[in-house]
């Protein structure tokens, strides 16, 4: 499984556009390989780096695993959104108070639907997640303001 961007390569710099710095659009996202057992598919979208830890921009789950693609600025249909760790219940993007950050978008196929609703944390998508995991993709991108 591969998830990839046309806004930015692995491990390159995240566009203005896409963080709270710049539009806090959300960036194109594309998936490929995605298992055909796959019933759903999650994202979470993290700041390793963050001064008090792991910081969650995005929580997304329930994705139709037959998307590949998340178009610039649009929240997949029939998906639901996760609480992230600015409290809210959307995309928002790298704000790093200084310095480079890393932003992984990790994706995650999984052989369930998962029993959340609209809000949830991470720590309650990753304990639904546990032993559901098809298989996983990771991109990374840096930020710096």
């Amino acid at each position: 499984m591969k998830i990839t961007s046309q806004a930015f390569s692995d491990g390159g710099k995240i566009p203005d556009k896409y963080t709270m710095y710049g539009e806090n659009r959300i960036p194109p996202l594309h998936f490929e390989g995605v298992p055909g057992t796959a019933r759903s598919l999650s994202l979470i979208v993290d700041d390793p780096d963050a001064p008090k830890g792991t910081f969650n921009h995005w929580i997304l789950f329930n994705m139709d695993p037959k998307i590949k693609d998340i178009k610039e600025d649009c929240v997949p249909v029939m998906a639901s959104q996760g609480k992230n760790d600015f409290g809210e219940v959307e995309y928002d993007g790298p704000k790093p108070p200084s310095g480079e950050h890393r932003y992984f978008f990790k994706a995650f196929a999984l052989d369930t639907v998962l029993p959340l609703s609209r809000g949830s944390k991470r720590d309650e998508l990753e304990r639904e997640m546990k032993e559901h995991v098809l298989d996983s993709a990771t991109l990374m991108g840096k930020y710096a303001h």
